[in-house]
């Protein structure tokens, strides 16, 4: 054998094993799931006016992570409260509004004390909550009961979750623990409802706002998109695919999936080699970082046929003790003070500050072609709950119209 030709076996032979490990590395984080779709989707260009970013910081608030006792608890909920009010309240959006986050908290985790500090957080403007449930083995019977009763306790205890003004219906937007909405873990654990999508419809879900789940194999193939699934109750994971929500549209199916960004991030590579997996996920090992923040925008998911109003739409485990540092301090501070710099100068961007709730309105009103400044429809279908920023200041108004009487 030449020398040559030596080398070009030896080079082949790197080239394969090289080629295996990455395969072998991409499945191993689930890549082969959702990389397709990543691939081929291109975010069109916006046009001449200003980009409208709707930020939206969705959270699995979960005071008894880990088993954590009352006082474990309270100290997580009070910390909180203090902490993300004082951070909050140096930061306001191009409609004047501080940042809102969305507390999606667990069923299976209710405390009545929590909620009412959560609450009272809500009430002076900064956030709203929603529901977030985990369970396992699950019937369609128990899931009726014990998440209509839930919606229930928290709309008349604790002022959270519209009403929708046609039919009364109380609507919630939903998160599911462990990403295993509609079954859609492979060995089945940690759901067990194939017609998860049509429960939640059923019982009031305007949308649900579980994904990206990436590393996880809950992920879908579907991804960087706002769209209607339709469920296959005999099948799980029937959110796998569906139909996106354009304009001039109409609801399709069973449930509105809002998905947060997901790509990979050529900026902040793994051992500076492998791109990192960038899923929307904020934890003291992966911080809001400048350079992801302009990809959170650069994904440009919308509403097809209104590129200019780009929804980015985050996520963390907010009471986990590792990383309440970084959503309480420096790094989620300098994350909102480069956003309203970077996308809020009013000629090429505007930002605005949405809860889920919010997002949906804003969402149908794109889809039914309202046109413009999109933080006018933050109301559009859904009004405000009374634990709200809208709901609170109706409130004040009221007591001081009442005192003044």
């Amino acid at each position: 054998m030449t020398t040559v030709v030596l080398i070009a076996a030896v080079l082949a032979a790197a080239g394969a094993l090289a080629g295996g490990l990455l395969l072998r590395g991409m499945r191993r984080r689930n890549m082969h799931l959702w990389l397709r779709d990543y691939l081929r989707r291109r975010p069109p260009a916006a046009g001449d006016g200003p980009v409208h970013v709707l930020f939206c910081f969705v959270d699995h608030f979960e005071p008894m992570w880990k088993g954590g006792d009352l006082e474990t608890q309270r100290r997580r909920v009070d910390r909180w409260c203090a902490e993300y009010r004082a951070m909050a309240a140096k930061h306001r959006d191009a409609d004047g509004r501080p940042p809102q986050h969305g507390f999606f908290y667990p069923e299976e985790e209710y405390a009545e004390e929590h909620l009412d500090k959560l609450a009272a957080l809500c009430a002076d403007g900064f956030g709203e909550i929603e529901v977030h449930l985990h369970h396992d083995n699950d019937t369609e019977q128990n899931f009726r009961a014990s998440l209509g009763r839930f919606c229930k306790v928290l709309h008349e205890r604790h002022g959270a979750l519209p009403r929708d003004p046609e039919t009364g219906q109380l609507r919630f937007g939903f998160i599911h623990g462990n990403w295993c909405l509609d079954n859609s873990r492979a060995d089945g654990r940690w759901c067990g409802l194939d017609n998860e999508l049509i429960l939640l419809r059923e019982l009031g879900c305007y949308a649900d706002f579980t994904l990206p789940s990436a590393p996880s194999d809950t992920q879908t193939a579907t991804v960087n998109r706002i769209y209607y699934a339709t469920d296959d109750p005999q099948a799980p994971k029937s959110h796998d695919t569906g139909v996106p929500v354009k304009v001039g549209g109409g609801t399709q199916g069973d449930l509105m999936i809002v998905q947060g960004p997901l790509g990979l991030n050529w900026r902040e590579r793994k051992k500076g080699l492998a791109p990192a997996i960038e899923n929307a996920d904020i934890r003291r090992n992966c911080p809001p970082t400048e350079a992801r923040v302009d990809l959170w925008v650069k994904t440009g998911i919308h509403v097809e046929g209104r590129p200019d109003w780009v929804f980015v739409k985050i996520h963390t485990h907010g009471t986990q003790e590792h990383d309440i540092d970084t959503l309480l301090g420096a790094p989620v501070d300098a994350m909102h003070t480069y956003l309203e710099r970077a996308y809020n100068d009013g000629k090429r961007h505007v930002l605005h500050y949405v809860t889920a709730r919010e997002v949906y309105n804003i969402v149908k009103a794109a889809e039914a072609g309202e046109t413009g400044d999109p933080g006018q429809y933050r109301d559009y279908l859904l009004p405000p709950p009374r634990a709200s920023w809208a709901g609170g200041r109706a409130a004040r108004a009221r007591a001081a119209r009442a005192a003044s009487a």
